[in-house]
């Protein structure tokens, strides 16, 4: 595709965003805070960024038309719960590197997909009646869904007395 679609820049523009503030989010946290809850079962920054990680993958095969499992069995999909042992979870380091990884592959996918991507229909049984398009899956893994965790780690770090991003 020789130039890009209009709602792929501002997608990609709310994507690039998002990298940038979750590195801020973490950036000054010590690796042994990463798995602490201030309060039960509050989603601590490894947790959060496992879950969003095991969503990349996914929304590149939904770009690319593949199938995929269904992310909510993954190990830090959405039935899981954060643990606070620190031995659970890869480094802080690696977090955000694969995090910064997968938006790039992402966006990447994105910027190469033809403009069926928006309307084909989203093949994900449990997802049909909410997201019956790749388009709405996109918009909403990329933007809603990633930012309601990116905040939740703001909320996290506001407990503890943390300075906001």
């Amino acid at each position: 595709m020789d130039q890009p679609l209009p709602v792929v820049d501002a997608v990609l523009l709310s994507w690039d965003k998002n990298l940038g503030y979750a590195k801020k989010l973490v950036a000054d946290v010590p690796a042994d805070r990463m798995v602490y809850q201030p309060a039960a079962n509050m989603n601590h920054p490894a947790w959060v960024l496992c879950h969003l990680n095991a969503y990349h993958d996914v929304i590149v095969s939904l770009v690319r038309g593949q199938r995929f499992d269904d992310p909510k069995d993954h190990r830090f999909g959405m039935k899981s719960k954060p643990v606070a042992d620190l031995n659970q979870y890869p480094s802080r380091a690696d977090l955000i590197d694969a995090f910064a990884r997968g938006h790039g592959l992402v966006a990447a996918a994105l910027q190469s997909a033809g403009p069926d991507v928006w309307t084909r229909a989203t093949e994900l049984e449990r997802w049909k009646p909410v997201l019956p398009t790749v388009g709405q899956a996109l918009v909403y893994l990329m933007i809603l869904h990633e930012s309601t965790h990116l905040g939740q780690l703001s909320a996290w770090r506001r407990v503890q007395g943390m300075p906001g991003v």
